[in-house]
């Protein structure tokens, strides 16, 4: 029988270990069996392997690594990560390939700090599950519902075992709450309906999201409410001459409620005011009643103006009979603009003819 370089022959007689055989050529006696095995992969005999490691000489070529119930194990071979070992014993021959293992307890729910190279090699993702933190999440780890610390964006590995591991997370970005067709009476019992909306950004996640049920729908409920209290405090004429003063109190009023929420209020602006249609009519006949008077206003005080022109213009003429000839000059001048045919008739000269048409 010839035995390669870097392989071993074990040799059987009657499924019984009898001794082992090296690289170079060897005879077998009748009745026994030879079983050839190559020193550079995993030793997988035929036959239960602690039986054979009875064998002093053939245990001295092994290295045997156990890997209990609670625990996998990473093998290494040559330094290189070559697969995950679950429970059992395991040998590899010692020689040219050398062999390491990392043991994990996978009943301890811990972190695992692990090259995520690794993770898409062997199956290895089979044991491990993931927590994802987007960039712009943070969250909030849970393990078997109880609350162990903020995560900052990343992703997270835990080894799977009869521990249930979540996360609870919230977008870190500022975010906008519209509160939409709210139906609101006014100090004069003036019936409106008011659209506005809010900016803000989550500040605490522990308040937000422990410490507080859906934080966001307890803002709306907040800033609805402060809404409604402010523009209670307000007639009509009041409440549309400051709207822009109501967003600032508004703001301020709720700011504090807001933190306790874990949230930091950034703007609040009122959209627009819906009013009902028979007092959107009355407004409507106000501004149009404004309007009208400013224009008779406006009206009255040219014609003033103009009255007054013409005064001072008929006193000048009065005093200068010159000024008077010049300005009948110049109406003639506008006159003549407009004529397009002259037509003269009768005897006489035409410069006298004109003269007759234009001059007193």
């Amino acid at each position: 029988m010839l035995i390669p370089t870097n392989h071993i022959a074990l040799v059987f007689k009657r499924e019984k270990l009898t001794r082992i055989l090296h690289d170079g050529k060897h005879w077998l006696w009748p009745g026994e069996k030879a079983e050839l095995y190559n020193m550079s992969e995993a030793f997988l005999p035929s036959q239960e392997l602690n039986v054979l490691l009875q064998n002093a000489e053939l245990a001295s070529l092994l290295q045997v690594f156990e890997v209990a119930d609670h625990e996998i194990a990473l093998l290494y071979r040559d330094g290189l990560f070559h697969q995950v070992l679950t429970a059992g014993k395991f040998a590899f021959w010692k020689g040219a390939t050398a062999y390491h293992v990392v043991k994990a307890d996978i009943t301890r729910t811990e972190e695992v700090n692990i090259d995520l190279n690794l993770i898409s090699k062997n199956n290895l993702a089979n044991y491990l599950r993931v927590v994802q933190i987007a960039a712009f999440e943070k969250g909030i780890l849970l393990i078997n519902s109880a609350v162990v610390r903020a995560l900052e964006p990343g992703s997270y590995f835990f080894w799977k075992n009869q521990d249930s591991v979540s996360s609870v997370k919230t977008d870190m970005r500022q975010m906008t709450v519209d509160i939409l067709g709210q139906e609101v009476l006014t100090r004069d019992k003036a019936q409106l309906r008011i659209n506005a909306t809010a900016q803000y950004r989550v500040t605490d996640i522990m308040k937000a999201l422990v410490e507080n049920k859906d934080f966001d729908k307890q803002l709306y409920t907040q800033m609805q409410m402060a809404l409604r209290e402010m523009v209670g405090k307000l007639s009509f004429d009041e409440l549309m001459e400051s709207k822009d003063q109501i967003a600032q109190q508004v703001l301020a009023n709720a700011a504090e409620k807001a933190r306790e929420l874990g949230v930091e209020l950034v703007d609040f602006g009122v959209k627009d005011i819906v009013l009902p249609g028979d007092v959107k009519e009355i407004m409507n006949q106000v501004l149009i009643a404004e309007k009208r008077a400013q224009a008779n206003v406006i009206m009255r005080r040219e014609e003033t103006a103009s009255t007054r022109s013409l005064m001072n213009t008929a006193k000048l003429m009065e005093e200068n009979a010159m000024l008077l000839k010049l300005k009948e000059m110049e109406y003639v001048e506008k006159i003549a603009e407009k004529i397009q045919t002259i037509q003269l008739s009768g005897g006489g000269q035409l410069v006298d003819q004109l003269k007759q048409l234009f001059v007193r």
